[in-house]
């Protein structure tokens, strides 16, 4: 047991680090992607729970979190990796912590360690009786963990840019589903030169291929 938990903390320490980078998606309300020395790295905000995409107040709470993030220099403190290869960490910009304000706003649940940390669970306790966002009067807000119970066949959209950014060319598409959002949900056609209904041959028909060659 010993030797698990200081393999544990070490692979924490492994993580553990602070720089800034840029966001150039936010996913849902409490998961981002951010530019680094051209590396991209996915963020997952530390100590909160928001809606899923899918989910009732799913699109005002990452709303909330694109007014505060999308296209800005944010400060990154990591703390560890999780299963998905998401940096779990704090995000603040100009000071200011990104993770306290979708908790204060309403716009997530708090999600410390065993629902432990006070000051998260008092800004939740604030925006209650407040009735901001998710705990509006008419309001029956479900937590996200017992939502995701409770819909398995949903699939969750995180690994997508689900914002319609500036982007218009397959050269600017990181994969075949990215496409397909951007031809669909937002409408680039110049995505679909051939009008096929099957955008950036070049990502989603050499992923067909690929993929009848090992069936």
């Amino acid at each position: 047991m010993r030797i698990f938990l200081l393999l544990l903390f070490c692979t924490s320490l492994a993580y553990a680090e602070e720089f800034d980078a840029k966001v150039i998606a936010v996913m849902d309300g409490d998961t981002v992607m951010v530019l680094r020395k051209g590396q991209k790295i996915k963020i997952r905000l530390a100590n909160i729970d928001a809606p899923e995409s899918a989910q009732v107040f799913g699109k005002e709470s990452r709303n909330a979190l694109v007014t505060q993030v999308l296209k800005k220099q944010v400060h990154i403190n990591s703390r560890a990796v999780d299963s998905y290869g998401r940096m779990i960490s704090e995000i603040s910009v100009d000071g200011h912590s990104v993770n306290e304000e979708q908790v204060k706003s309403g716009m997530a649940w708090e999600y410390s360690h065993f629902h432990r940390d006070k000051h998260f669970l008092a800004l939740q306790s604030q925006a209650q009786q407040a009735h901001r966002g998710l705990w509006g009067k008419s309001a029956h807000p479900v937590r996200p963990e017992k939502w995701r119970k409770l819909h398995p066949s949903v699939k969750r959209t995180s690994n997508l840019n689900i914002a319609c950014g500036r982007k218009r060319r397959c050269a600017q598409m990181s994969s075949c589903d990215e496409a397909k959002f951007y031809l669909k949900e937002c409408g680039v056609k110049s995505l679909d030169a051939n009008m096929d209904g099957v955008p950036c041959e070049s990502l989603c028909v050499a992923k067909n291929i690929k993929l009848h060659k090992i069936n």
